[in-house]
């Protein structure tokens, strides 16, 4: 484990791209400002540097926030109300609360100095102010740097306005057009011939940041002398005789126009076409969505390779597969040319239709081998997940929109995001009577989003509308295990044990009907734990756990290594046996961001440390707990002594170690992160799992 784990200085800033060049002043100042202002806000028009900018002084910064440095990219959020389901998302806190999220995230947060960067607000400006004058309001020590074209208006916001470079022979404008320059021709450099020239094609383009990184790759097709050529005659054709130079807004516009033209036809239309998506795309999407026309999708490979050394685009190396991305200003200069074009509509249904697709795929195969790669995937879809439901929110057919909120179940469910699925689903179930096709499963949906483990009228809302789903489609009804576990809530737990005695097995089908006799099992074995039956527990989690690796399901098979480590420890069988299946049920939540689940796990490794011999391992991950359930929304689950279970640990722990070897244990556990608090839950034996 790295020391910076270890010690909980976490984040999420992404490694810059290429070498940051320039700015000396500006990063000192913000560096200054950021001592003594809760509220940075860097202005300046498009494509002047302020997001790179300020995640150069955010890594910068990063040693004087313990607490995390986090980037919230705002420039793909289409609907100011999801602002904070942005927040919680950067911050990797799971939507699996019923509490008001902004509440959470305020908790979340608040836990050592801590800096959150909101890049890109100037679109959701209102609901930006709103969020982050509670977010300072409520977390004293946190601190934010925002980007923007316009100021939040927040009380208290210091304003840093960003202009362009410097431009002149030795100035940072030169200096960056230099390293983009070689980065583009690795035989270019800067001379004392060319450095004339290079200093005027800065100041053609004002210095502006994003102008001379374009400008800067069309050397690998022109010299530097008809560059500046080019640039003069483009740039004159556009110069009144009253005005000797282009405002700045217009020098951009200018440079990006002159890169659209030096394209070929079907790259232009190539570009306009990506412009619908958000937050990137990979071949197949782009293949799917883009082709059409005078543009066959066997062609659309190469066109992003010219593009992305055209730099229009960007290529990242995710995992190997490999994602494309556009730049905010890039990206709305496409949207204009495809509005211009008439295509707007035909491409967002095509973008549409595939991330329908997506999800339907993921349903499919999500209680199978593939349900960590569809975890990941729509996680790293879920910008353009979140375009296309809005698109079908808009349209005046809402049955696709009931259909893909429903199809996401899974997603909305098991993968931490449940408070952003009830607000999509309940927007959906408003626009459509009870009797449209999809309504069932979007309702059975809703509510297995909205149940709490201790509310009972929630839980068996969510067996009878499984009902209605089971024979809308012709599946036979299967017992209700959520009702049966509501009744243990009650405390009729012999009245649940019969009413659940029995599983009866029906086939696979759409809208979780593999889920929910997976879910039949998993309460069963939760009642007889609540019971005390430890050995009917282990052979009923021991039958999920072989029903699951049938399919090669992991989600709903960590639960069923739960309940064998629960029943282990209650029938006190050796601490390896129960420790493996422990870290195994944790390291698999982990994989599929269920951080509901993670921190339950944990929880129970507790007790197996604790019967293995290593209180002091047990007292770490007893305070550990904190930054889990903190990260699963619900941190009422996270104080040492709120629990029975945990007051009974506290009791147990504490009589062992000592009160200050127990209390020094603890709070190490606490000072963790929740990765290096996994991290430390699964230091087991060699043959243990891995993350």
């Amino acid at each position: 484990m790295s020391a910076s784990v270890r010690n909980g200085n976490s984040g999420n800033l992404p490694t810059e791209s290429n070498t940051f060049v320039g700015r000396k002043p500006e990063l000192a100042r913000i560096s200054a400002l950021l001592d003594t202002t809760r509220l940075l806000t860097l202005t300046g028009p498009g494509g002047v540097g302020k997001s790179r900018l300020a995640l150069r002084a955010a890594h910068t910064a990063r040693t004087a926030f313990p607490g995390g440095v986090w980037l919230v990219e705002l420039s793909d959020l289409q609907n100011p109300d999801l602002l904070t389901n942005a927040v919680a998302e950067a911050t990797r806190l799971a939507e699996q609360t019923l509490r008001p999220l902004l509440v959470a995230v305020c908790e979340h947060l608040d836990d050592g100095p801590l800096l959150l960067v909101l890049d890109t607000c100037e679109h959701v400006l209102d609901e930006c102010a709103r969020v982050v004058q509670e977010l300072l309001a409520q977390v004293p020590r946190l601190r934010v740097l925002a980007t923007s074209r316009q100021p939040l208006g927040v009380p208290g916001e210091h304003l840093l306005p960003v202009t362009p470079l410097p431009v002149g022979e030795h100035s940072d404008a030169v200096a960056l057009f230099t390293a983009r320059a070689a980065a583009a021709v690795p035989s270019f450099t800067l001379t004392d011939a060319n450095r004339a020239d290079v200093a005027a094609v800065c100041a053609r383009l004002d210095g502006i940041p994003l102008a001379l990184e374009l400008a800067a790759v069309r050397l690998r097709g022109f010299p530097l002398d008809r560059l500046l050529r080019g640039l003069d005659s483009r740039f004159d054709l556009l110069v009144s005789p009253s005005r000797p130079r282009l405002a700045r807004h217009q020098t951009l516009r200018t440079a990006i126009g002159w890169s659209h033209e030096l394209c070929t036809p079907l790259e232009r239309l190539l570009w306009a076409r990506l412009s619908v998506f958000a937050g990137g795309w990979d071949v197949e999407a782009a293949e799917f969505v883009c082709h059409g026309g005078p543009l066959d999708a066997e062609e659309i490979l190469a066109m992003l390779a010219s593009l992305t050394e055209k730099s229009i685009i960007t290529r990242e190396n995710d995992g190997g597969t490999g994602r494309y991305r556009m730049l905010d200003t890039l990206r709305t200069f496409g949207a204009d040319w495809l509005e211009g074009l008439g295509e707007q509509d035909a491409v967002r249904v095509r973008h549409l239709d595939y991330h329908r697709w997506i999800a339907r795929q993921g349903e499919a195969e999500w209680l199978g081998p593939g349900q960590r790669m569809w975890a990941e995937r729509l996680s790293v879809e879920h910008a353009n997940l979140r375009v296309a439901l809005e698109e079908s929110l808009a349209a005046p057919d809402p049955r696709t929109a009931l259909e893909l909120t429903g199809t996401l179940w899974y997603f909305w469910f098991a993968c931490g995001f449940a408070e952003e699925g009830r607000g999509y689903l309940e927007r959906a179930l408003r626009r459509v009577p009870d009797d449209v096709p999809g309504h069932t499963l979007a309702t059975w949906a809703h509510r297995l989003v909205t149940v709490a483990p201790d509310d009972v009228d929630a839980a068996e809302s969510v067996s009878a509308a499984y009902v209605w789903l089971a024979q809308e489609r012709g599946l036979p009804v299967p017992a209700l295990p959520l009702t049966g576990a509501s009744l243990a809530v009650r405390g009729e737990s012999a009245r649940s044990a019969l009413l659940y005695g029995s599983s009866t097995g029906g086939p696979g089908g759409g809208g979780g009907a593999e889920f929910f006799q997976l879910l039949t099992l998993a309460v069963q074995a939760y009642l007889l734990a609540g019971q005390g039956a430890f050995e009917r527990c282990a052979v009923v989690a021991e039958r999920l756990r072989v029903d699951c690796a049938k399919r090669g399901e992991l989600w709903m098979r960590a639960w069923g290594d739960f309940f064998v480590a629960l029943a282990g420890i209650g029938l006190g069988r050796p601490a390896r046996d129960t420790l493996r299946s422990a870290r195994e049920a944790l390291a698999a939540k982990w994989r599929v961001h269920d951080r509901f689940g993670a921190a339950a796990v944990a929880d129970l490794l507790i007790a197996a440390e604790e019967a293995g011999g290593e209180p002091v391992r047990a007292a770490r991950l007893l305070g550990a707990g904190t930054r889990l359930w903190y990260s699963a929304g619900l941190p009422q689950l996270s104080d040492v002594e709120t629990t029975v279970f945990r007051r009974e640990y506290a009791r147990r722990l504490r009589a062992a170690l000592g009160d200050a070897a127990f209390a020094e244990a603890v709070r190490e556990g606490r000072a963790l992160s929740p990765e290096a608090a996994v991290h430390l839950a699964l230091d087991g034996p060699p043959d243990g799992p891995d993350l």
